[in-house]
């Protein structure tokens, strides 16, 4: 059976300029393929947080905090909710889960998997769900059972390795139906433990 795996790669290339206003630019890369082996790369992700909406967003009164994903390849994520404001990270990964933790205007507050915050322009987020099976996992030798069905007894359609990045079309507060990509237009379907994922909240439900 194949393994499902996410190479992962960050370019901390940091790209300062000779000018004297040139804000240091940083990139993050995540690229999905499926490979024999794991990669393993050195990262710190947070492990997921319980389902806190605790405030209401006053822009989009929609719950805060709330899962999205990234629209695009290229996503900036700056200091403050301005482009007056300098560019922390460039986010090269549409799909990507991201938590939204605050509102002002058309900007959001988001973090990353690896708990990195600030803004991001609006129409830069996508509210089509998505997660990241067991990235705090990824130095750790095990793979994740992709279930046919949402059940321990039922058939294992794949091992995902932690750090793949999946599409979540439903989740009962146990278990996530996930879309994996498995290859050019090609995905596989199947069941993975809500516990096991970032991008959505320990008792969530999604329908």
């Amino acid at each position: 059976m194949k393994s499902i795996v996410l190479g992962l790669a960050f370019l901390t290339s940091a790209g300062s300029q000779s000018r004297p206003d040139s804000q240091c630019r940083i990139a993050k890369l995540l690229i999905a393929g499926v490979i024999a082996v794991g990669l393993v790369a050195a990262s710190l992700f947070t492990a997921p947080a319980a389902l806190a909406q605790t405030s209401i967003g006053p822009e989009t009164r929609l719950p805060l905090p709330r899962y999205v994903s990234l629209k695009t390849d290229r996503v900036n994520m700056r200091e403050g909710p301005s482009t007056d404001h300098g560019t922390r990270w460039v986010y090269q990964r549409a799909g990507l889960p991201v938590e939204i933790i605050a509102e002002f205007d058309n900007w959001r507050r988001i973090r990353d998997p690896e708990g990195e915050d600030g803004w991001v322009w609006h129409s830069l987020l996508s509210g089509r769900r998505t997660a990241i099976v067991a990235p705090w996992d990824r130095e750790v030798e095990r793979t994740i059972d992709l279930m046919e069905q949402p059940e321990p007894a039922s058939r294992v359609l794949a091992r995902v390795q932690p750090g793949v990045v999946a599409g979540v079309s439903r989740c009962s507060g146990e278990w996530c139906r996930l879309a994996v990509s498995a290859g050019p237009r090609r995905e596989i379907i199947g069941f993975v433990r809500q516990e096991e994922l970032w991008g959505v909240y320990p008792d969530e439900t999604l329908d």
